[in-house]
């Protein structure tokens, strides 16, 4: 049985679990999906592997993109520290933590760069929200050439349908669906 993947060339990339969770997603809720993924990235920890925290930030708001819309965006009050990485995620010195501007994780960041500098050639990608800076980040590495693996119960949507939509329509076109569990056991699997 051929392996999922080479845990030396393998980054785990979490994206936007910061103090500024919501409560309204599905199918998993914000605490489940922090707590698969931060399971995910003690074990890449553990084996040595990369890991890469992504948060969205800025000191003024005004380096985020504010396209014309037909239906207003919801107002943004953030909290303190919105841009924070949730505690439960345990940052770790060897951790990257990239910093976007957008939905997506490698326009306009360093992640690209900080990744083939390290021969990754394959990410495994959680974090909140399935059909926003998941799916983004999911499209942009696909573009730059990357083997994916989506730990599909290490995020969550806005709805259902948002979802099962990228789920069933978008990461089988670009990649492989696997659990937080089957993950972590490829990812500690011993070659015999």
């Amino acid at each position: 049985m051929e392996k999922l993947f080479d845990p030396q060339k393998t980054a785990l990339v979490v994206i936007d679990l910061q103090k500024w969770l919501g409560n309204q997603y599905a199918p998993y809720s914000a605490e489940q999906v922090v707590s698969n993924a931060a399971d995910l990235a003690d074990a890449f920890r553990k084996q040595g592997s990369m890991v890469a925290l992504v948060r969205v930030s800025s000191k003024d708001l005004k380096d985020i993109p504010k396209p014309k819309l037909d239906t207003p965006a919801p107002a943004l009050n953030l909290p303190e520290g919105w841009d924070e990485i949730v505690p439960e995620m345990r940052v770790a010195d060897t951790d990257h933590i990239i910093t976007k501007k957008q939905w997506g994780a490698f326009y306009g960041t360093e992640l690209d760069l900080q990744l083939r500098r390290r021969g990754i050639d394959t990410i495994v990608l959680c974090g909140i929200a399935t059909g926003l800076g998941v799916d983004t980040t999911a499209r942009e590495a696909f573009m730059h050439g990357y083997q994916q693996i989506f730990a599909i119960d290490a995020m969550t949507g806005f709805s259902q349908a948002e979802h099962d939509y990228v789920k069933n329509y978008i990461f089988p076109r670009i990649g492989r669906t696997r659990t937080t569990q089957e993950i972590i056991s490829a990812l500690t699997e011993r070659e015999s």
